[in-house]
């Protein structure tokens, strides 16, 4: 049993099976996974996740060590394939993504056929397996955090199965307003609403997300639940740790000798719809067109890494990225430069070789959480660069005043701010930068994580419960 118990769909660690047939872990992918493992260093949680990959079935199987985690307790929960893939493919990342970021090509998508229904009551059976699995170990009047879009019924079957539970649910998402949500049959909507409106407390990185679900909570309920705001920042220690290592160290020095004296204008991202790639490079397309000299002393690096590609508009989305950048390096290439340079790779240390040298760092999500990026990089920057960063993203509620602004949707604007930023005087540039790397480590995850499972209390009997 357990005081504390956290929850999340992705674990901390993800597992192979080795040669020797032994079971290989490595740190989870994704900005949240490592996020929660620093603020849980040290502690005697307990972990609930998913198993996600062959590996971490048979790690559920078996038992995964707590070593593997960091210090807490790892507990992994097999589901059914077609349940998994119903929830998390479908429902999850397929749909719930898509209403929050303001995805959806409403001519188009989404479609609520059987085939969805279907879906949803496995995204329910999800919800239903975790939250189980919480009552079975949570001690009495435990502390449970749970985390994220993927796990938005649990607050419901919680409140039926343990009421007894302290519970909190944060989003890592932005939320939609409430005419956005009137695209979900109402059913649904109400479903969703009334259960993250059983959990003691829900929270969000900045207060325009939470004050969106209050909105939501309102429309559907008649009601407004305990809702609270709290920012989550960059462990500066951790990365600073990884920029100083010997790997990291040698890709830095290896970035700045291909780019033989050229200012670094730099990106990290999934290659994901809500990230914008497109417009940020159409945006410097423009640049080009404006000042083709530009070539000569500029180089343009997205270093990306590929996301959900059994989700067809993703994997379209991912080539008409790589089409446009061969088509702007087609137009202002030469034999010895290309313009972009872009690297489909999951490969941490380069992307903090590169963060710790950029010029420029363009962040332009067309909505966004938080976006961690937007904090790392000057936490760990060292030559002044300066953060485009779009008003859309949940750091710009922090970093807006020293960052320039973006409007994600305006290319002709977001090249103009590149231009600002790349000419930008060197005075300028230091002030800007070292506000944003002040706010950027003022909130590290451990504190973060204190304020999050502090907000945690009973639900109100009024909350509801999901369908069982």
């Amino acid at each position: 049993m357990s005081e504390l118990v956290v929850v999340s769909n992705r674990g901390p660690a993800t597992f192979s099976v080795g040669k020797d047939g032994e079971l290989v872990a490595r740190h989870g992918a994704g900005g949240l996974a490592p996020s929660l493992l620093n603020a849980l260093a040290g502690s005697d949680a307990l972990w609930i996740a998913t198993a996600m990959s062959e590996g971490d079935r048979r790690a559920a199987r078996q038992g995964v060590p707590a070593s593997l985690s960091g210090g807490s307790e790892l507990r992994l929960v097999e589901l059914a394939p077609e349940v998994q893939e119903a929830a998390y493919h479908v429902v999850a990342n397929g749909t719930l993504w898509f209403l929050y970021h303001g995805l959806f090509d409403r001519a188009r998508h989404p479609v609520f056929d059987a085939r969805w229904h279907e879906a949803w009551d496995g995204y329910r059976q999800f919800n239903r397996a975790l939250a189980e699995e919480v009552a079975r170990c949570a001690d009495e009047g435990a502390t449970v955090v749970v985390n994220d879009y993927h796990l938005a019924l649990v607050g419901g079957f919680l409140a039926s199965l343990r009421p007894d539970l302290r519970t909190v649910h944060f989003h890592h998402t932005p939320f939609c307003d409430p005419e956005e949500l009137r695209v979900l049959p109402s059913a649904v909507a109400r479903e969703l609403v009334t259960s993250l409106a059983s959990f003691g407390a829900c929270g969000f990185h900045t207060e325009r997300w939470a004050d969106q679900f209050r909105q939501c909570a309102a429309a559907v309920l008649d009601k407004v639940p305990e809702v609270f705001h709290a920012p989550l920042g960059t462990d500066a220690e951790a990365l600073r740790a990884v920029a100083a290592s010997p790997g990291c160290s040698a890709r830095r020095a290896d970035l700045l000798e291909r780019l033989e004296g050229r200012s670094l204008l730099f990106r990290s991202d999934r290659v994901e719809l809500s990230k914008n790639l497109l417009r940020g490079f159409l945006a410097y397309e423009e640049l080009l067109e404006a000042d083709p000299g530009l070539r000569d002393r500029v180089t343009f690096i997205a270093r990306t890494y590929p996301s959900r590609e059994d989700i067809p508009e993703y994997i379209a989305y991912r080539h008409e990225v790589e089409r446009l950048v061969d088509r702007v390096n087609e137009r202002f290439g030469a034999a010895d430069h290309l313009p972009i340079v872009l690297e489909v790779a999951d490969d941490f240390e380069a992307s903090v070789a590169a963060l710790s040298c950029y010029d420029v760092l363009l962040v332009n999500p067309i909505r966004d959480g938080m976006n961690l990026v937007a904090k790392e990089g000057p936490a760990v920057n060292d030559r002044d660069g300066v953060l485009a960063l779009s008003r859309e993203a949940g750091a710009f509620a922090e970093l807006g005043t020293s960052a320039l602004e973006i409007e994600p949707f305006d290319v002709q604007g977001t090249a103009a701010v590149l231009s600002r930023a790349l000419a930008m005087a060197p005075d300028e540039r230091a002030v800007r930068a070292k506000t944003v790397a002040e706010i950027a480590i003022s909130r590290p995850p451990a504190r973060w994580f204190e304020e999050v499972a502090g907000a945690a209390r009973r639900p109100s009997r009024a909350g509801g419960a999901g369908r069982s």
